[in-house]
């Protein structure tokens, strides 16, 4: 069983940063390969940001479109850790976000990191809301 946490949301303004924070646990693993997504209201469920270590030691990110140049994901010095600097927030980016952990790492072998299914561990989300 591996046990997903995040923390971090809030109320900002239009303009405002905000810095999630998660961390996965459980069973006998160390590594994983992680991600935020979010829902909106009547939206469905779509992948912000995504990183993992490789091989190398080398981190991987991905970002979708609408939030590249404003969001930052970063690895804590525990590879089971996940952050998401939001800068320049906007009220689209209000939204349920979520923080996704995978052990094995579907998203490296051909996987889509944005796939909601390519993540079998969730936690139970934290509001973000963007409004003047």
């Amino acid at each position: 069983q591996v046990h997903v946490v995040e923390s971090g949301g809030g109320s900002v303004q239009p303009g405002g940063s905000l810095r999630l924070s998660c961390a996965a646990s459980g069973d006998s693993y160390t590594h994983f390969c992680m991600g935020w997504f979010r829902q909106g209201p009547g939206k469905e469920r779509e992948g912000v940001a995504a990183g993992y270590t490789g091989d190398s030691s080398e981190y991987y990110t991905y970002y979708a479109d609408s939030v590249k140049g404003r969001f930052t994901v970063s690895q804590g010095s525990a590879k089971n850790t996940l952050y998401l600097q939001m800068n320049n927030l906007k009220p689209e980016d209000t939204a349920m976000y979520y923080c996704a952990a995978d052990p094995v790492c579907v998203m490296t072998y051909g996987g889509r990191w944005y796939d909601p299914s390519s993540f079998p561990y969730w936690g139970q989300g934290t509001q973000v809301t963007v409004s003047s």
